[in-house]
């Protein structure tokens, strides 16, 4: 299989007007075969990724795969289920943010692709800014280049108002600088 079908995305619309625990037990036998052709597609994603970032070849499709179920303990909306099917392919990762890896995102009306480093703990955030800082120009040439600016635009994530420590708010490169995520995004269709 090299798409996601059609019924993985009608799944997750039915859940999103529906998410209650009822419909969705009503429901398991669908959402089960819309997993296993999602784990089917990352699978192949991977396999496809490991030709270019050979690292990533061992990952496991089911280990990068996000579960459904939201953790609704702290949030103020309690819909039991996540609306979307996502995962990230990292290599050497035990916890999710720990290295920059490959992000597939399945919802209807908002599907995307993406790499980079996403809230990158404070000693990692702290190395790219470092690297960037150092070579300033060289990044700049890549997320300029006319096919990066074509498949991704701009870099992504959020920033700092201000400057980060360690760094003055005139500084060459600040707005370089005040990411806390580095995100390469590319939007898909349905």
């Amino acid at each position: 299989m090299n798409y996601i079908p059609t019924a993985t995305l009608e799944f997750l619309s039915s859940l999103n007007s529906n998410n209650n625990k009822e419909w969705f037990a009503e429901n398991k036998s669908i959402y089960e075969l819309a997993k296993q052709d999602f784990v089917c597609f990352i699978e192949k994603l991977i396999a496809s990724i490991a030709q270019f970032d050979a690292l990533v070849g061992d990952v496991e499709a089911k280990k990068a795969i996000f579960r459904i179920y939201r953790d609704t303990r702290f949030s103020n909306d309690k819909t039991p289920y996540k609306t979307n099917m996502g995962a990230h392919i990292v290599a050497y990762s035990k916890k999710p943010h720990d290295r920059a890896g490959y992000y597939l995102h399945i919802e209807p009306n908002n599907c995307f692709l993406a790499g980079g480093a996403y809230l990158p703990p404070a000693p990692w955030i702290k190395a790219i800014r470092q690297e960037i800082e150092y070579n300033a120009d060289e990044y700049r040439s890549i997320v300029n280049a006319k096919d990066f600016k074509k498949y991704f635009g701009e870099v992504e994530g959020e920033k700092l108002k201000t400057a980060p420590k360690d760094y003055p708010k005139d500084h060459p490169e600040i707005e370089l600088l005040k990411h806390k995520s580095f995100l390469a995004v590319h939007n898909l269709q349905d």
